[in-house]
């Protein structure tokens, strides 16, 4: 028995299937890269850990050189400081955890980077940071072609930096950006209009912050970046396969899943459905890429099945094989589970609990 068939009856015969797999040697390969980006650039690496949601495997992002981390959720950020991770930028506005009593509980605890991009998340940060008795630390989010969160010009920037300064219970700390791939431009007309307003308020930013592992192709063209932010590089997946960021040997997370029927002669069922891959495509064809028949398409999800197309496949599965599939988007893949089993030389080293899995605050 080969070292591949070995492992995958190694898996079924201690875990069953679906089981998702990762691979620690490419995991470890996966943080030094990152980590040695950020450095050739000459910025801090804050990696996020929405990614993996896990405790153990953010504490290796920071063993190789990680500043600290990002999260994405208060409920994250709890879970990565019981563990006694304490430089934590979370990248979002926080209103129902600030509201909630959780934000204040926390930052009682730790001193937290939070972000905003509205007057009402600051209003609830300040009442948030006089519970906890301790100023809150907030960067303003600036959108600069995601179209996503954040404000789209430096005069509300401004005019948000301005009540943070007024506000005895706020700190300025900096500005955070998730730029699109072809927006580092104007991300730094952004940031140089900003840097002028603010020495007008008297403010100096300490952090700026960029983000997204596609983004690594533009890391140090950001004039005054400090740091970092990137979650999907530490297992990659479909999606940084098509961003040409990843290659199949760089994807550390690989569902195993059975095939269980093949009621037909041109297709077939994995016990992996959307509560395993999810349903998030990603805007790519099909929900996974399976590595032993790359022809064949995962083209329809029940909550346990997906159903293959294998039209295209000569060599066809049969009942009992077990595949491996890549997920399109292996963040919210990870997010369905409650471990991932770890191999290391084609062997299960240990299983590591996805101990922030599920946090809705």
């Amino acid at each position: 028995m080969g070292e591949l068939a070995a492992l995958k009856t190694a898996v079924i015969e201690s875990f069953g299937t679906p089981c998702p797999v990762i691979d620690l040697d490419v995991v470890e390969r996966n943080i030094a890269r990152a980590q040695q980006l950020c450095d050739a650039a000459g910025v801090a690496n804050r990696p996020h850990i929405k990614t993996h949601k896990s405790p153990i495997l953010a504490k290796m992002q920071i063993a190789a050189g990680a500043r600290g981390i990002t999260c994405q959720k208060l409920g994250e950020a709890e879970v990565m400081a019981n563990a006694g991770i304490t430089d934590i930028v979370i990248a979002t506005n926080l209103l129902g955890a600030a509201r909630s009593g959780r934000l204040a509980a926390l930052q009682r605890r730790v001193a937290l980077k939070v972000c905003a991009d509205n007057p009402v998340s600051l209003s609830a940060y300040s009442e948030a940071a006089q519970r906890a008795e301790r100023p809150l630390d907030v960067m303003i989010e600036c959108d600069t072609g995601q179209k996503r969160a954040g404000v789209e010009t430096p005069r509300e920037a401004l005019a948000l930096a301005q009540i943070i300064r007024d506000n005895p219970w706020l700190n300025f700390a900096g500005l955070l950006f998730y730029p699109a791939l072809d927006s580092w431009p104007q991300t730094q007309v952004f940031l140089d209009e900003m840097t002028a307003g603010l020495a007008s308020l008297s403010l100096k930013h300490k952090i700026i912050s960029t983000g997204g592992t596609p983004n690594f192709a533009n890391i140090g063209k950001l004039k005054g970046a400090t740091e970092h932010r990137a979650g999907t590089c530490i297992f990659n997946d479909r999606m940084m396969i098509e961003e040409k960021f990843a290659t199949l040997g760089d994807c550390a997370l690989q569902v195993f899943t059975s095939v269980v029927s093949r009621g037909g002669e041109e297709r077939g069922i994995l016990d992996a459905g959307s509560k395993t891959l999810t349903s998030d495509t990603g805007g790519l064809e099909g929900f996974g890429l399976i590595m032993e028949h790359p022809e064949a398409r995962i083209h329809k999800f029940a909550e346990e099945h997906g159903f293959l197309d294998l039209s295209r496949c000569n060599n066809k599965p049969v009942v009992g094989d077990i595949v491996r599939v890549i997920p399109n988007h292996v963040c919210v893949a990870v997010n369905m589970a409650d471990q991932l089993v770890a191999v290391r030389g084609g062997e299960i080293a240990e299983v590591i609990p996805v101990a922030a899995r599920g946090m809705l605050v």
